[in-house]
């Protein structure tokens, strides 16, 4: 890559890719290529582009109303996506869809991604900066899925938001073989964890890295979806 002929965007990414996140234990090609290819910048609201490539959670504040919600820091959310060790041929359930750049990460690495969101307006917002991207294997939904979503099992699941324990009916939509990701514990003291089923009722669980994000939110389950 020349990097004197990179856009001033382009050069901001290249240093979040290789500044920020490739040194952190991010080997893995096919998610620092994805890193590269999906347009950050496109998923931050638009008062706050100047944060897109920022070592810190950006806020996620749509048309003046604060969401109270954040887009993870860039690191945790390329970790996150190779912790998940996904195939192309994968079907993935997210948690938590925030801005949606998370998912569009994990389309480029999976085979179909569906993402529940329990806030109406950051479900909509999510659902444009798809579409914009012409992102056409992700699903948002809305609804609470902290203790589950749904019969369907899926080869992977990520919690985007940390849990105090992950509860079992999530551990039971993974297929056999399969990844969840999430973050346990309370503040300030939480750990990643992946937990892989190996069998029909038994489970391993690897303990990944220390960090600190913010709570998963859970409320009553909408009936509408996108």
């Amino acid at each position: 890559m020349k990097i004197n002929a990179l856009s001033d965007i382009e050069l901001a990414r290249y240093y979040m890719v290789e500044q920020q996140i490739r040194p952190w234990y991010v080997e893995d090609e096919q998610v620092l290529q994805a890193l590269f290819d999906v347009p950050r910048e496109q998923f931050v609201p638009p008062s706050l582009k100047g944060m897109a490539f920022a070592d810190t959670e950006v806020p996620l504040i749509i048309d003046s109303v604060d969401t109270n919600e954040y887009m993870l820091k860039p690191v945790i959310e390329a970790r996150l996506a190779v912790e998940l060790q996904l195939q192309p041929s994968d079907g993935v359930l997210e948690i938590g869809t925030g801005s949606g750049y998370q998912a569009a990460l994990l389309s480029r690495l999976a085979q179909q991604v569906t993402t529940i969101e329990i806030n109406s307006t950051l479900a909509a917002f999510a659902t444009d900066n798809l579409q914009r991207q012409r992102i056409s294997n992700v699903t948002v939904e809305i609804g609470d899925a902290h203790e589950g979503w749904g019969t369907t099992e899926y080869d992977a699941i990520l919690l985007t938001g940390s849990v105090p324990v992950v509860p079992d009916a999530l551990k039971y939509q993974l297929c056999i073989g399969g990844r969840l990701v999430a973050v346990v514990g309370t503040s300030p003291v939480m750990t990643a964890i992946r937990i892989t089923r190996t069998s029909a009722a038994s489970f391993e669980t690897t303990p990944l890295f220390d960090t600190v994000i913010k709570p998963l939110r859970g409320s009553r389950i909408s009936q509408f979806n996108f």
